[in-house]
C-alpha cells in the first residue's frame, strides 16, 4: 500500500478576513505616521541645518516606500492558486520583504556616505537651530508608538512580513534617539555629533537590511522551518492513532505558510481506503494546528 495524498484546507486563523484587514489596517496607519514625518523631518533638517534630521527624514521615506510594498504584497499574496501559481502566490510576502531589504541597503549606504564626506570636511557643518532637536524627540515618540502597535497586531496575526515591517518603525525609533544626541551635542558646540549620528543611523539601516535581504531570500530558496517547529510537526503525527512512525518530513517556508511533505508507517494489513482515511487524518490535524498550507503525505506498510 503506498500513496501520496494531499489535502488542501486552509489553516483558517492564518488566513482569515481579519488577518488581512488587520495587516492593511497597521500598513495604512503606518503610511500616515511615515508621510508626516518625512516632511516634517527633511523640511525641519534643511531649515535648521542638521544633516542628522535630514537623514532621519530620508530614513521615514523609506519606511513609506516600505508601506506601499507591504501593500503590494498583501494584495497579490492573497490571491487564490492558478495554473502559473499552483500553491498559491504567498511567496509574494518574501519577495516584498526582498524588496525592503534592498532598500534599506540602499539608504543607509547612501547616508553612510553622506556623513563620511562630512567628517571629511568638518569647516561644512552647521552649528543647527534648536527646533531640529524638538523635532528629532518628536520623531522618536511617534516612531515608538507606532511600532508597539504594529508589533502587537502582526504577532496577533502571525505575519512575518509585518513583524518585519514593526522591527523597520523601531529601527526609526532609534535612530531618531540617535540623531536627537547628535542634535544636543552639536547644540553644545560639538558640531561633528551630528554628522556622526547620521553615520551611526546609516549603519543600523544597514544592518538591518542586510538581516531582511539574507532571510527573505533564504526563503525564497525553499529554507525549511526551524528544527523546533518541525519537531512539533513530527510530534503531532506520531501522536494520531494508526501511524506507527514517520520519516523523511521535509518542510520549506511560502510567506508564513508551510509545504511540507512525509512518508507515514502504517499498518501494511490495512486496507488502502483504512490507510487513506489515517492520512486524512494527519493532513487535518497538521493544518488545524500549524501553519502548514499543503502536506502531501506518502503511506509506506510496515
Amino acid at each position: 500500500m503506498n500513496e501520496l495524498h494531499d489535502f488542501d484546507e486552509l489553516d483558517e486563523e492564518s488566513d482569515s478576513p481579519e488577518r488581512e484587514r488587520a495587516a492593511k489596517r497597521t500598513t495604512w496607519v503606518s503610511v500616515a505616521v511615515n508621510l508626516g514625518l518625512t516632511l516634517t523631518q527633511v523640511i525641519a533638517g534643511l531649515w535648521s541645518g542638521s544633516q542628522g534630521l535630514v537623514a532621519d527624514g530620508i530614513h521615514s521615506l523609506s519606511d513609506l516606500v516600505a508601506d506601499f510594498v507591504v501593500l503590494l504584497a498583501l494584495r497579490h499574496s492573497r490571491k487564490a492558486p492558478d495554473a502559473n501559481h499552483p500553491y498559491g502566490h504567498q511567496r509574494f510576502e518574501n519577495a516584498a520583504s526582498l524588496v525592503l531589504g534592498a532598500l534599506l541597503l540602499a539608504v543607509g549606504l547612501g547616508m553612510i556616505n553622506t556623513a563620511v564626506h562630512k567628517l571629511e570636511n568638518p569647516a561644512t557643518i552647521p552649528t543647527v537651530h534648536g527646533l531640529a532637536l524638538a523635532v528629532a524627540l518628536g520623531a522618536l515618540a511617534a516612531k515608538e508608538l507606532l511600532f508597539r502597535y504594529m508589533l502587537a497586531v502582526a504577532e496577533r496575526v502571525r505575519s512575518s512580513l509585518l513583524v518585519a515591517n514593526a522591527w523597520h518603525a523601531r529601527s526609526d525609533a532609534a535612530s531618531s534617539l540617535v540623531v536627537a544626541i547628535g542634535i544636543g551635542g552639536n547644540l553644545l558646540g560639538v558640531t561633528l555629533l551630528d554628522p556622526i549620528a547620521a553615520l551611526i543611523v546609516g549603519l543600523m539601516i544597514v544592518k538591518m537590511g542586510w538581516g531582511f535581504t539574507r532571510d527573505a531570500f533564504h526563503d525564497l530558496t525553499d529554507r525549511a522551518v526551524n528544527e523546533e517547529q518541525a519537531a512539533a510537526i513530527a510530534a503531532e503525527i506520531l501522536a494520531i492513532p494508526g501511524v506507527r512512525g514517520i520519516h523523511d518530513l521535509r518542510t520549506r517556508k511560502t510567506g508564513d505558510m508551510i509545504v511540507a511533505d512525509v512518508h507515514l508507517e502504517i499498518d501494511g494489513h490495512l486496507t488502502v481506503a483504512e490507510g487513506h482515511e489515517i492520512a486524512k487524518r494527519v493532513v487535518a490535524t497538521v493544518k488545524a494546528r500549524h501553519p502548514v498550507l499543503h502536506l502531501t503525505t506518502h503511506v509506506d506498510p510496515v
